[in-house]
C-alpha cells in the first residue's frame, strides 16, 4: 500500500484551474509542429482498423507473422546515444538483439498500407508522405465545459500559444513533474490513429530517443478477452521477440512506452471495487485491470503510457491517474491542407504506371486549382480541417484523372464505402451501452434521414430545427439519449460542418457534398424508409414468426397424443401474418427500384454536367466570376443520388456494409435488381441528352452487376455523347459497360469530346462495333489517325461512316488514312472536311483510292486543295468502282478547274463533284446540305474565309439567275440567294 501511496502522489496534480493559470502565466513558447516525411497518409481511423487487425488476440502473434518481412526489410533501426545508458543496465546482447527485431518487427507491420490505400492510388510507405496534425494542449475543464458555437471561426482558430508537438507530449508539465500518462484524444477522422502509426515508426528508426522500448496494445483486441492474463504473458504473446527483455520489466531502469490506441472500447472501472490492485506483472488478471493498474501508477510505475481515444471515453479515466491532455485538431491551418495535397499528389507514381511527363504537367495543375479553391475560404477548406477528408478528396481526384484501365479498377461508390470503413470500421458507437449498435448503422439510422429529407426537399443547409428533427424526435429512453450525446461529441464534426456561405454562417452543411447522396442511398437501400405501420409491422412479424416455430414444436407433439382438428388450423393461422409481411416487403423492394429509376431520368436534371464533372467542380471549383451573393443560387442538383443507391448494391460495397453493420440481404439486393428491370432499363430507352446518358452508363458501372448492365446494353443502339467531356475515366467507363455484350452499334456520336490517342486506344473494342462513328471537332492529329488506321485495318471492324471533320489532321495524318482506305472492307462514307489535308494529302489519299472498292462518297472540302489535287481526286472517282459524289466546296479552285468539274455528268462520268450551289442553268440539289454544313461549322471556320467564299457563291447564283428564263428556276435561285444573304449578313455583324 506504501507503494501505491507513493505512486499516486507522484501523479496527484494541481486543480485544473490552477494549471490554467499557470500556463498562461508562463511565456508559452509556441510548439513546434514538425512536417516529415516519413509516416502514413492514410485517414484517421484507417491506422485505428489496421491496428485492430494486426494486433488480435486471435491472430499470429506479430513477430511470427513478420518473419515474412525481416528478409527483405531495407530500414535499418538506429540507436540513439541517449537510449545507451538503458540498455547498459541490461547487460544482455540477446535482450539488445531482442528489442532491435522488435523495431523491425514493428517497421514493417505499421509501415504496411491498408488494401485501401493500395487499391485507390500510389502505395506510398511510411516514410514516403505525410504531415503532423495541429495538436492543442488541453484540460479536463475544458473537455468538461460545453462546446462553443461550432463555426468555422471556432474549428479553424485555435490558440496558438497551446499547440505542442508530439515529440513534447512527456515534457515536464506547468508544475515542473514530469509527464507519465498522457491522454490523446480526438473525433472520428482527426488522425488519432496515424499519429501513433507514425509514433511507432519514429521509435523503429531512432528518431523517438526518450524511450528505449516501445509497446503497442489495441483496446479493442483487449476489449475481446476477458480471461486472466498477466502482463508478462501479454506482452510476450502478441511480441515473441520481447521474451528475454519482459523479465527485466520493473527491474531496471528500461524506459518503457506503452500504447494503448482506442480506449472507447474498453469498459474501465477504477473503483478499488471495481478493480483490484495488481503490482505483479506476473500475475493473471483481466486485461482490463491490466490497464487501469497501469494508469494507476502501480504496476511498472516508471513506463509511460499514451492512450488514444474519442472525446466522449476522455472522463473513463479519472484526472488524478493523467497528466497531460492533448487534443488532435487536425488540419486546422489551410497551409497544413495545402501542403498535405502538395505532397500527396506531386509524388511520381501518382498518375499512374504508363504516365510520363505529361501526367507531372496535369498532377501540378490539379495542386494549383486545389490550392486556389482552398484559398477563396470555400466549403472544401472545412471539410479538409480532417485529415481523413484530405485523403478522400486526393483518392478521388486520383480516380477522376488517372484511372486507365478497363474496366476501372474502383468505382465511386467503391471509394465511399471503403472511407466509411476505414474511418468507423465495425466501431460500436457506445461500448457501454446494450445495445451495440454500430457506429455506421447509427449514422445511416440518423444522418441518413438528414440527408435523404435534404434531398427529397433539394435542399443542403440545414438549421438546428432540422437537426433536432432528424436526432431528437424519437428519443424516449436513456439510451437514445445517451447514444445521442456521444455521436454529437464524436462524430458529428465528421459528417457535418458549418456553412461558409455569408448568411448561413449557423446552418450545417454535410463535410463533402457528395456524402449527403451517400448516406441518403444508403438510408433508402437499408430499407429505414419506412412508416410507423411499416416498422410496427415488421417487429410483430419478426414476434410471431419465432413465436410460431416453438408453438410448431408443442402443436405436434400434442397432436400425436390428442388428435384434435382445430390444431392444424391454428398452426397455419400463426404463419399468414408473416407471410402477409414478407409480400409488403416485396413491395418495399419495388419501391426502391421506382425511387432510383425516378432520380435517375429526372427531365430537371436533363442539361445539368455529369455527375464526373459535377464532383470534379465540387473539389476544385469554378474557374472564373464568382456569383454575387444576392444573386439567387440555382436549383441543387442531386444526381449522384440513384447513383449511389445503385452501387451500394454491388456485393463488393454490400460485404463492406456488413462489417460496418449495416446488412443488405442477397435476397434484398435481388429482388431490387429485378424490380429495376422494369423501371430502369425502360426509362433508358426514352433517349436521353448526351450528359444524362454518361450518367446512365456511368450508373450501370457502379451497379456492378454484368447481367442487368448486357440487358440494358442491348437495348441501346445509338449512343450520343457528344459535346460530354470524355475523360480517361469516362473512356474506361463507355468501354467497360459497353463490353459486357458483342451487339453492333448503330451510332456512336463522339463529337467535340476531347478525345486524344490514348482515348482512342481505350475505346478500341467499342469503335471496332459502331457502324457510323462521329469523331469530329477532337483535335485529332496524325497520331490518332495512326490508331484509327488500326482500327479500320481490324478484321472485325464495321465501321461505314466515319466524320473526321475538324480536326488537324494533316499530310501525316492523311497518309496513314490512306493506308486504312486501301485496306478497309467496311467504309462507304469518309468525311475530312476540314481536316488541313493540302494538295499532299490529297494526293496521297487519291493514289491510295485506286486499292479501294467500297468507298461511296468522300468529304475534302475546305481543305485549301488547288485546282491540281482536286482534279486527281475527281480522276480517280471516275475510274473507282463505287465512289460517285466527291465534297470540294470551299477550297482553292480556280475558274478554270470549276468549270471542269462544272462539266461532270453523273451518268456519263460515274461522280459527282460538289463545289457550288449551282449546276448549270439549276440550282444544285444539294444547295441545302452545303449551307447546313457551313452554318454547323462556322464557330470553328475563319470567318473571313467563308465570308469570301460565300460572296463568291452569291455571284455565282446572281450569274445563274441572269442566264435562265425559266420563271420556276429563278424563284429558286432567289430563295438560296436570300439564305446566302442572311448568313453574309449575320456574319458581318457577328450575330451568327
Amino acid at each position: 500500500m506504501q507503494r501505491m501511496s507513493w505512486a499516486m502522489q507522484c501523479q496527484s496534480c494541481l486543480p485544473w484551474g490552477s494549471w490554467t493559470q499557470l500556463r498562461r502565466s508562463l511565456s508559452g513558447s509556441r510548439g513546434t509542429r514538425s512536417v516529415y516525411l516519413c509516416a502514413a497518409s492514410v485517414p484517421g481511423a484507417a491506422g485505428s482498423y489496421f491496428l485492430r487487425k494486426v494486433l488480435r488476440a486471435s491472430d499470429i502473434s506479430l513477430p511470427r507473422g513478420c518473419v515474412h518481412y525481416q528478409g527483405g526489410s531495407q530500414e535499418h533501426s538506429v540507436q540513439p546515444s541517449s537510449s545507451r545508458h538503458g540498455l547498459s543496465q541490461l547487460r544482455n546482447v540477446a535482450s539488445s538483439d531482442a528489442i532491435k527485431k522488435h523495431q523491425k518487427s514493428l517497421s514493417a507491420w505499421f509501415s504496411h498500407q491498408p488494401n485501401e490505400e493500395r487499391q485507390f492510388g500510389p502505395s506510398f510507405s511510411l516514410d514516403a508522405v505525410h504531415v503532423d496534425p495541429v495538436i492543442r494542449e488541453s484540460s479536463l475543464e475544458e473537455i468538461l465545459k460545453p462546446s462553443p458555437d461550432l463555426t468555422i471561426q471556432n474549428q479553424l482558430q485555435q490558440p496558438c500559444s497551446q499547440v505542442i508537438s508530439l515529440q513534447n507530449l512527456f515534457d515536464v508539465d506547468a508544475c515542473g513533474r514530469q509527464v507519465k500518462n498522457v491522454v490523446l484524444y480526438g473525433t472520428v477522422g482527426t488522425g488519432k490513429s496515424t499519429l501513433i502509426k507514425k509514433m511507432v515508426v519514429d521509435w523503429c528508426h531512432g528518431r523517438l530517443p526518450r524511450f528505449e522500448l516501445v509497446i503497442p496494445f489495441s483496446c479493442e483486441d483487449l476489449s475481446h478477452s476477458h480471461a486472466p492474463i498477466s502482463l508478462r504473458r501479454l506482452i510476450t504473446k502478441k511480441y515473441q521477440h520481447l521474451r528475454d527483455v519482459v523479465p527485466m520489466l520493473g527491474a531496471s531502469n528500461l524506459k518503457v512506452l506503452f500504447i494503448l490506441n482506442g480506449l472507447e472500447r474498453l469498459n474501465l472501472d477504477f473503483r478499488l471495487a471495481g478493480t483490484e490492485l495488481c503490482c505483479d506483472p506476473n500475475e493473471p488478471v483481466p486485461p482490463s485491470a491490466i490497464v487501469v493498474n497501469l494508469l494507476r501508477k502501480y504496476l511498472l510505475p516508471e513506463a509511460s503510457i499514451i492512450v488514444t481515444t474519442r472525446p466522449s471515453a476522455v472522463r473513463r479515466i479519472p484526472g488524478k491517474y493523467v497528466g497531460r491532455y492533448a487534443e488532435i485538431c487536425g488540419f486546422s491551418d489551410t497551409n497544413l491542407q495545402k501542403l498535405y495535397f502538395q505532397m500527396r499528389l506531386s509524388q511520381p507514381g501518382c498518375s499512374g504506371e504508363n504516365s510520363a511527363g505529361s501526367s507531372s504537367g496535369e498532377q501540378e495543375n490539379l495542386v494549383e486549382m486545389l490550392s486556389r479553391n482552398l484559398e477563396r475560404h470555400n466549403q472544401i477548406a472545412a471539410a479538409c480541417f480532417l485529415p481523413s477528408y484530405c485523403w478522400l478528396v486526393c483518392t478521388t481526384l486520383h480516380f477522376l484523372y488517372f484511372t486507365r484501365t478497363v474496366p476501372p479498377s474502383q468505382t465511386l461508390t467503391g471509394i465511399y464505402t471503403s472511407f466509411l470503413r476505414l474511418n468507423f470500421s465495425g466501431e460500436v458507437l457506445d461500448s457501454t451501452d446494450p445495445t451495440n449498435i454500430s457506429m455506421m448503422k447509427y449514422v445511416a439510422k440518423t444522418v441518413g434521414k438528414l440527408a435523404y429529407e435534404g434531398v427529397m426537399s433539394r435542399k443542403t443547409c440545414f438549421s438546428e430545427d432540422d437537426l433536432q428533427q432528424c436526432f431528437e424526435v424519437e428519443m424516449k429512453t436513456e439510451s437514445e439519449l445517451n447514444l445521442l450525446e456521444v455521436f454529437r461529441s464524436d462524430v458529428f464534426r465528421f459528417f457535418l460542418t458549418p456553412c461558409v456561405q455569408p448568411g448561413k454562417e449557423h446552418t450545417f452543411v454535410f463535410t463533402i457534398p457528395a456524402m449527403q447522396e451517400y448516406l441518403a442511398a444508403l438510408y433508402v437501400v437499408l430499407g429505414e424508409k419506412k412508416t410507423l405501420a411499416q416498422r410496427v409491422g415488421k417487429e410483430l412479424s419478426e414476434v410471431i414468426g419465432k413465436v410460431s416455430e416453438d408453438i410448431a414444436v408443442v402443436l405436434n407433439i400434442i397432436s400425436k397424443v390428442l388428435p384434435l382438428r382445430f390444431l392444424p388450423v391454428l398452426f397455419n393461422l400463426l404463419k399468414i401474418f408473416p407471410r402477409y409481411f414478407s409480400r409488403l416487403s416485396g413491395k418495399d423492394r419495388d419501391a426502391i427500384a421506382h425511387t432510383m429509376a425516378e432520380e435517375l431520368f429526372k427531365e430537371e436534371d436533363y442539361y445539368n454536367d455529369d455527375v464526373l464533372d459535377q464532383i470534379n467542380s465540387s473539389i476544385l471549383g469554378v474557374e472564373g466570376p464568382m456569383c454575387h451573393p444576392d444573386e439567387a443560387p440555382d436549383d441543387e442538383v442531386f444526381e449522384l443520388f440513384p447513383i449511389f443507391m445503385g452501387g451500394i448494391l454491388s456485393r463488393r460495397n454490400r460485404a463492406i456494409l456488413e462489417q460496418l453493420g449495416c446488412s443488405i440481404k442477397n435476397l434484398a439486393a435481388f429482388e431490387i435488381a429485378k424490380a429495376m428491370k422494369k423501371t430502369v432499363i425502360r426509362n433508358s430507352r426514352k433517349g436521353l441528352p448526351p450528359s444524362e446518358l454518361m450518367d446512365y452508363l456511368f450508373f450501370l458501372h457502379e451497379f456492378q452487376n454484368e447481367r442487368f448492365t448486357a440487358e440494358a446494353i442491348r437495348s441501346l443502339r445509338t449512343v450520343n455523347l457528344s459535346s460530354v467531356k470524355m475523360t480517361p475515366l469516362k473512356c474506361s467507363v463507355l468501354a467497360s459497360v459497353m463490353g459486357t455484350t458483342c451487339h453492333e452499334v448503330e451510332e456512336l456520336n463522339l463529337t467535340s469530346c476531347n478525345l486524344d490517342t490514348s482515348s482512342l486506344r481505350i475505346l478500341f473494342p467499342v469503335l471496332l462495333r459502331c457502324k457510323a462513328l462521329h469523331l469530329q471537332l477532337n483535335s485529332l492529329g496524325s497520331d490518332a489517325c495512326k490508331e484509327i488506321r488500326d482500327l479500320l485495318l481490324h478484321d472485325k471492324c464495321v465501321v461505314s461512316n466515319l466524320r473526321l471533320a475538324n480536326n488537324p489532321l494533316g499530310k501525316q495524318g492523311a497518309q496513314y488514312l490512306a493506308e486504312a482506305l486501301a485496306g478497309n472492307r467496311s467504309l462507304t462514307h469518309l468525311s475530312l472536311l476540314h481536316t488541313a489535308l493540302g494538295d499532299q494529302g490529297a494526293e496521297v489519299i487519291a493514289q491510295h483510292l485506286t486499292e479501294n472498292q467500297h468507298l461511296q462518297e468522300l468529304n475534302l472540302g475546305y481543305n485549301s486543295l488547288t485546282d491540281t489535287a482536286a482534279l486527281h481526286v475527281v480522276e480517280v472517282a471516275k475510274k473507282h468502282a463505287t465512289l460517285d459524289k466527291v465534297h470540294l466546296y470551299f477550297n482553292d479552285i480556280s475558274e478554270d478547274g470549276k468549270q471542269v468539274l462544272h462539266s461532270l455528268r453523273m451518268d456519263r462520268d460515274g461522280v459527282r463533284a460538289l463545289v457550288f450551289l449551282t449546276a448549270g442553268t439549276d440550282v444544285s440539289d444539294y444547295w441545302s446540305n452545303i449551307l447546313n454544313v457551313v452554318q454547323r461549322n462556322l464557330a470553328f471556320w475563319d470567318r473571313e474565309r467563308v465570308q469570301q467564299h460565300l460572296a463568291l457563291i452569291l455571284q455565282d447564283l446572281e450569274s445563274s439567275r441572269r442566264q435562265t428564263a425559266n420563271p420556276w428556276r429563278k424563284a429558286k435561285f432567289l430563295r438560296v440567294e436570300s439564305e446566302v444573304k442572311k448568313m453574309l449578313g449575320k456574319l458581318q455583324h457577328g450575330t451568327l
